[in-house]
Formats: C-alpha cells, structure tokens, sequence
C-alpha cells in the first residue's frame, strides 16, 4: 500500500532535495519547481494515478532540455563556433557581434567579462547547470516513482520502458554536463547530500553502464509519427551510450581496445538489428530529414511556427550561415577559412552534400556563403526568423560514423571503410580507400562534413585532442591550457553555495 507513512517519508525526501536544489543553483528554475503544491502532486494519492500523469511528467523533462539548450546560443556557441575556422563579414562587423571571435579564440573570460554587450545571446546561461540538474532530479522522481508506487495502470513492460526512458534523460543531461565543465556532482537517488565535483570519467562509466542495462527495454521507434525522434527511442540511447564510450577512449586511460569495441558493437547493432526502423534518406529529401521525424532521426528537439513553437533566434546554427531570401540579412554571418572548406569538399570531388547542403558560393569569403542544411521557412517573406527545422542532437548518420571511427582505432580498417562508405554511398562520393592513421584521419573529416553545423565540431576536436593540432582548427589550443582544463566552460559561482565541496573550474579563475 502507498500509504500516510510512505508520504510523509517521501515529503520529507523531496522537500530535502528542493532545498539542496538551492545549493545547486537551481533556485530560479521557474515556475515554482518542486513547491509544496508539486510535492503533494508527486506524493499524494491524487497523483501518479493514470498513465496520463507518467507521461506529463516525463514530458516536463523533456521540456526542460529545450529551455536549457534552446532559448540561448547553446549549441552555437558550445559546438559549433568554438575554436572553429570562421571569419566575420560585414554582417557582422563593430564590437556586438565579436562574440564570433572571444568564441573562436577560446577566450571565454573575455567573453564573460562583456555579457552586458551579449547579453541578447544569453552566454551566462551555459555556465549554468541549473537545467540540467533539474532534469536530473526530475528523472530521479520519475526512477523513485516507478519503482516505489503502486501502479496497476502499467504493466511491467511499460514500467521498464518508462524507466529506460528517465535513464537515458538523466544520462543525456550528465553528458551534456561532463562535456561542458568535466567533473561534475553526479546524484542518483533523491535523498541526498551536497556532493562534491566526481571525477567525469566515474560519471561516464556509470552512465553507460545506466544505459547497457536499461536502452533493450526502449522500442526501436514509435508508431505515431509525431513522436518519432522526439522522445526517446533505442536507437537514440544506443548513439548516446556510443558517445559517452568514444569520450572515455579518447581522453581516458583505461584499455581503450576494449572501448573501441564496445562502440564498434553498439553501432553494428544499432546498423543492423534496427528492423528498419532507421535509414538514411537521399539527399534530395534534405529539408525532411532537417524539418525532423523521419527515419533518419534518431532524438531531436521539436519546433514548429504553426503550434506557435519557435527556438531563440540565436540558438540554430541556421542564424550564422544564411542571407537573403533565406533571412533578412543580405550577408551571412560568418564564413569559414577557404582551406578548411576545400578541405571538407575539395571542389574537384563530387559530393551531392555540396549541391544540396551549399549553393555556388560554398568557397565564399565575401558573406555570400551559405549553409542550406537547415533551410525551411515557413514564416512571412523578410522575417528575421530561423528555418522551421528541428534541433538535430542525434542522427543517423552519427553513430554510423563513431561506428567507424572505433573500428578504424582497432585497425579493423576493411570492416572501417565498409562503414564509412555507407555515407560516403549516400552522398555519391568516391569511397574511401586509405588505411591506417590516413584512414582514421578521413574519417574524421567525414565527420566534419557530413555533421557541420549540428554541435559535433568541438567537441569531436576535444575528444579526439585535435583540438591541439593546428591541422584541425586555426586557433589550436596549447598542450597547457588543454590539460589545464581549458576546453571546458567556466562554472557559475552560484554553485558555490550552501555547497562547502564545490569547486570551480579553476582554468577559467
């Protein structure tokens, strides 16, 4: 029985987990998150009694991703532009928009030290974890419930599918976090202490053991079309487990062989036992594969103009790399360096991506570059707004690359290219027939063109230490500030309080 006792034990729990929120710096999370009226939602018998209830719940993690990662310049500024080889245009010439460069030459400080200029694009907001904390302690509620609650309206296979799907939210926050800031205080249950800063790579493991234990009870995909890639799916938990596993390879120090082949497993399963549930459409379908859920989707964050759903202007990649008619602005934002591009697409190689993903002036350094990846427009002719695309966080094409990637480090280099190769088919490219540290190296760049502009760049540089290399990036970083701790993100000081363990992250102090 759920009876008065449990409640009261369980108040007590939660009303502990609110104030240590506060510690966190999760006190201004909104719309009264955890008050006592949410707290006699979740305990009280009036809650948590239909399905209904489960899956608003669930919906209000969900919810919080977005505003965490989409009502800012997130995965701009954190994946896309950071140590990045772009250029300003006159679009965006004088002191508000060289943001582009504090962000491109790695000066975080400097970038801080003038958020009053930026404040438009809301950089303080990256410093601060308090979203993705409240994800986590939203999923831990939703775990604690599910296995504590009496709830005859789910069957088992439901209860394991809904936990799964709470596991792979709060893993997908932990992530997000550890490659933002590194160590990180890593909470599991909801009756906790303040907890100090633990090391990421502790953090990365238990998050991919959470998913090697629970991503099976995940349906591959969703019959209702609506949901399919926006809310989670196993092929979405297998990518992210493939993720977290290439990060501990690549900064880690443990038997990376036996890393390299669990990913390298993931991916075969996740290519291969599908039952088709995942494709890689042709490239003339691009503006379906980017408006989202489709078969080659496997999580996004949904936006739509006619539900009067829109991400912040500066949070779509979108913003930076088109002009008239496709945005207001004659010129683009940004430009990348010429080398870098004939690099990506050396311009005597076919690639159908430089037909559909560019235009003429893909070589441009003028401002009439563009990047049309992202190119559906459904608002008035001459608003300034983004194309009416979904946020890609995870997409085919992705871990069928890490795949390849994990193989190649094996030096399983025939099995590697036959992967690789599934991308470079659908593109109608040449194969690649390079072996060895050549073939790793052009596996990399297949990332970097086929994923541009979808938040992998830095933090595939991090992982990988390109970062230091200035064969990779124009403003590579040196060894010092790398392991110093400078490809993180500073950490707000509000997570300094009621908190005596915290530490920040002294690189950027």
């Amino acid at each position: 029985m759920y009876n008065s006792k449990f409640e009261d034990n369980m108040k007590k729990k939660l009303l502990y987990l609110f104030i240590l929120g506060a510690s966190l710096g999760l006190s201004s999370c909104g719309k009264g998150f955890l008050d006592i009226t949410q707290i006699d939602k979740l305990t009280g018998n009036n809650y948590w009694t239909r399905q209904a209830d489960v899956d608003q719940y669930m919906g209000g993690i969900y919810s919080t991703f977005r505003e965490a990662t989409m009502t800012n310049i997130f995965f701009p500024a954190s994946g896309d532009l950071r140590c990045a080889p772009t250029n300003r245009t006159s679009a965006t010439s004088g002191s508000g928009r060289d943001y582009i460069d504090y962000l491109k030459y790695n000066d975080l400080n400097g970038l801080m030290a003038r958020q009053g200029e930026f404040s438009y694009f809301g950089f303080p907001k990256i410093t601060q974890w308090n979203s993705f904390y409240k994800m986590v302690q939203n999923a831990n509620i939703m775990i604690y419930q599910l296995e504590n609650k009496d709830m005859p309206f789910l069957n088992e296979s439901m209860k394991k599918s809904y936990k799964a799907e709470a596991i792979f939210l709060r893993s997908l926050a932990y992530f997000f976090m550890v490659r933002l800031y590194g160590d990180i205080p890593y909470y599991t249950d909801i009756n906790t202490n303040p907890l100090p800063r633990t090391n990421m790579f502790t953090v990365l493991k238990s998050l991919s053991s959470d998913l090697d234990a629970t991503y099976g009870d995940l349906p591959w995909t969703y019959d209702d079309p609506s949901i399919v890639a926006v809310k989670a799916m196993r092929g979405a938990a297998i990518a992210l487990n493939m993720h977290i596993n290439m990060w501990i390879a690549g900064l880690g120090t443990e038997d990376k062989t036996v890393v390299y082949q669990k990913v390298a497993d993931l991916g075969k399963e996740l290519m291969e036992e599908n039952g088709g549930a995942y494709a890689l459409l042709d490239l003339s379908r691009t503006k379906e594969i980017f408006k989202g859920r489709t078969k080659e989707g496997l999580f996004e964050i949904v936006q739509n103009f006619n539900y009067g759903e829109s991400f912040h202007l500066s949070a779509s990649y979108s913003d930076y790399v088109l002009h008239a008619p496709n945005k207001v602005t004659t010129k683009s934002y940004i430009f990348y360096d010429p080398k870098f591009m004939e690099n990506m697409y050396p311009p005597s190689a076919d690639d159908q991506r430089k037909v559909y993903w560019f235009d003429k002036d893909i070589y441009a350094t003028n401002g009439d570059f563009q990047c049309l990846k992202f190119s559906n427009v459904f608002m008035e002719e001459g608003e300034d707004n983004n194309p009416d695309d979904n946020q890609m966080v995870f997409r085919y094409a992705d871990p069928i690359l890490l795949r390849a990637e994990a193989l190649a480090e094996l030096g399983k280099d025939e099995e590697a290219r036959t992967v690789v190769n599934v991308i470079r088919t659908r593109a109608k490219a040449a194969p690649i027939r390079d072996s060895g540290e050549d073939l790793k190296d052009a596996i990399w760049w297949e990332r970097v063109r086929e994923l541009l502009g979808e938040g992998n760049f830095y933090y595939d540089l991090v992982r990988t230490k390109k970062v230091i290399n200035s064969e990779y990036t124009q403003v590579p970083m040196s060894v010092a500030a790398f392991n110093a701790g400078g490809w993180t993100w500073p950490i707000d000081k509000a997570a300094l309080n009621n908190n005596p363990y915290m530490q920040l992250n002294n690189y950027w102090n």
